[in-house]
């Protein structure tokens, strides 16, 4: 018995990873989309301000700051607030999830592991469920890098913006803008 309640003590001491929550660290992550205009032209697209955590019981949160927006013109991000999102009532969108926190506690430095993740995104007022496919990696000083192998595809429709897409339509003159867009993202959490 004194055997185990060492062995006990030893891992909760030199592990601090194992039973400490995740933050997000904002300036090193990146949720990027693509949008496609007039039926040939991609644009990449960023949000500037995101905010998260995994918890100890591996409890995923996400919250992006949709007036964070950066589509590289200051006309359009402005457009992509008020005519898109409408962010004066919805001023984000929230991820929810669960992973497997044991597999990345696990993990030695440069160690990766792949997962499929049922998340739910909340935005403009619609909740609903996304798939995606990640990949975790343990970095140094016990941080996590999440990394999306393969885009997620967000369709506006779904979260009753294709009102938004025909307004950004009408005010650029384009032709069509594609209401599906892959989304890639980058997290690191420390």
């Amino acid at each position: 018995m004194k055997k185990i309640s060492l062995v006990t003590w030893v891992l909760l001491t030199l592990s601090p990873v194992a039973f400490a929550d995740w933050t997000l660290v904002g300036e090193e992550s990146r949720i990027d989309y693509v949008s496609i205009k007039a039926n040939s032209t991609g644009e990449v697209n960023y949000f500037k301000t995101l905010e998260g955590s995994i918890t100890d019981s591996g409890a995923v949160s996400l919250t992006i700051d949709l007036n964070s927006v950066e589509t590289g013109v200051s006309i359009r991000n402005e457009r992509m607030q008020t005519e898109f999102f409408d962010t004066e009532n919805f001023a984000d969108a929230k991820v929810r999830g669960a992973v497997d926190v044991s597999r990345a506690v696990e993990l030695q430095k440069g160690e990766t592991y792949q997962e499929a993740l049922k998340l739910t995104l909340s935005l403009h007022g619609v909740v609903a469920d996304v798939d995606a496919q990640v990949q975790v990696t343990k970095l140094a000083n016990d941080q996590l890098l999440v990394t999306s192998l393969s885009p997620v595809i967000i369709d506006a429709q779904t979260f009753d913006l294709g009102e938004g897409v025909e307004k950004l339509q009408t005010l650029a003159g384009l032709p069509s803008i594609s209401s599906v867009v892959p989304v890639t993202f980058n997290l690191v959490f420390k």
